[in-house]
């Protein structure tokens, strides 16, 4: 078995233990059980649950079971690590539909082959539900003492401002007895989330010895951020989903492409399984050669691979270059044109009878239909690839992808679009 433990130091993934010796004996002495959680919050998990489901993954594979947990429990009540204000309750209905969706994207990294390392996929709803109000209170809640539930920084930093409902003040009495659960129906051993998890985890581990007598472990993994700044996983349309109807592959893989140089190796290490020697082969590229953006192509290849499939990836990829004029635009399947002009600058159009300077102008590419002209005249705009010589072209039916689509380019860089309809 490999030291998962320096993997993850090494990969700087690794946030916070309850007992670093006392885990890493755990492991060497042969397999354990470890899980991790993830709420239905929303109809799909996103880059930043990866991260905590690619160190379940790696447990995996360093030979230890995994058990994957959703939320059907825990999304109907809402954690408040990390929020200043209530959650809005879902209802019942929406919480199972976005529980077996999860259950759908969870299960796609992990393996559940027979033998002793085959992964477990559970709901916290299995045994939640069928306990009552009194037993809860009586037979978990009586564990936990208040001011030490005050004192957790999900709770203590929402006290000073609107507050928290007892709703979301018993989230950390649900989490804990989850891993009680699992202790006591799988043996699990080890809890992991991301650090901002740490109170509900610990919680769990203060349980377990309260209840059973048992020493347990408990591991969190660093939140990533960016070094612009910015959150991590966000575009300016919102969170990056590992759902391909949320967000496309197309723009997925864009993504990853455009990481910036300070952050692409950490990434590499995060949420690829490239080996070290091949991160710090790539690392090198980075600072030789940053204009050819190795590393954001292999970072891109490898992540929409693990999320989307290699077939996918193939449709990206041949997208991308077909936009830049290195394919066919006319082999490119519909949804896959439509995601990726979903990323440009596009003007929409009712009808034909644009002429092309004003479908350049309108989508953006140029400030205005001078520089249109302009553009024309220097030879440095295109229609589907083709260059454009007269500047009163007004493009026909025939020019029309899946009878909906123009892709326009100015220069060798610049992409927009146009839609019909």
């Amino acid at each position: 078995m490999t030291d998962i433990l320096d993997e993850l130091e090494w990969r700087d993934v690794l946030a916070q233990t309850t007992d670093i010796d006392a885990l890493r004996k755990a492991l060497s002495e042969g397999p354990i059980t470890v899980y991790g959680g993830f709420d239905p919050t929303a109809p799909s998990l996103h880059v930043g649950n990866l991260a905590t489901l690619l160190i379940l993954t790696r447990f995996q594979r360093a030979g230890h079971r995994p058990i994957g947990l959703v939320g059907g429990a825990t999304g109907l009540i809402g954690d408040p690590s990390g929020r200043s204000t209530e959650r809005t309750l879902n209802t019942s209905e929406v919480v199972a539909e976005w529980v077996a969706k999860i259950r759908v994207q969870v299960e796609k990294f992990l393996s559940f082959d027979a033998g002793p390392t085959a992964a477990t996929l559970v709901s916290n709803l299995d045994w939640t539900a069928q306990m009552s109000a009194i037993d809860f209170l009586r037979d978990v809640g009586k564990h936990f003492p208040v001011n030490r539930m005050l004192a957790r920084e999900s709770v203590s930093a929402r006290l000073g401002g609107d507050g928290l409902s007892y709703t979301e003040f018993s989230y950390q009495i649900l989490q804990a007895n989850d891993y009680l659960e699992l202790y006591r129906r799988q043996g699990c051993t080890l809890q992991l989330g991301g650090s901002d998890q740490w109170g509900n985890i610990t919680a769990g581990v203060d349980l377990i010895r309260r209840v059973e007598g048992a020493h347990v472990h408990a591991l969190t993994g660093k939140l990533i951020t960016k070094s612009d700044g910015t959150k991590f996983g966000k575009t300016a349309g919102g969170a990056v989903w590992l759902d391909g109807s949320l967000t496309s592959p197309y723009a997925f893989y864009q993504y990853w492409l455009n990481a910036d140089d300070r952050d692409v190796v950490r990434f590499l290490k995060v949420f690829t399984f490239r080996s070290r020697e091949e991160i710090e082969a790539l690392e090198k590229a980075v600072a030789d050669r940053p204009f050819a953006r190795e590393a954001q192509r292999t970072l891109a290849e490898d992540m929409t691979t693990l999320v989307h499939g290699e077939a996918e990836l193939a449709a990206v990829v041949a997208a991308s270059k077909a936009l830049f004029g290195q394919g066919s635009l006319e082999e490119l399947p519909a949804a896959t044109l439509e995601a990726a002009l979903a990323e440009v600058p596009k003007a929409t159009v009712p009808a034909l009878g644009a002429p092309y300077v004003d479908l350049l102008a309108e989508s953006g590419l140029v400030e205005s239909k001078s520089a249109a002209r302009r553009a024309v005249k220097e030879g440095g705009a295109y229609l589907n690839n083709i260059k454009i010589t007269d500047e009163a072209y007004v493009p026909t039916a025939d020019d029309l992808l899946h009878g909906r689509f123009m892709v326009l380019r100015r220069g060798k860089k610049s992409i927009g679009g146009v839609e019909v309809g």
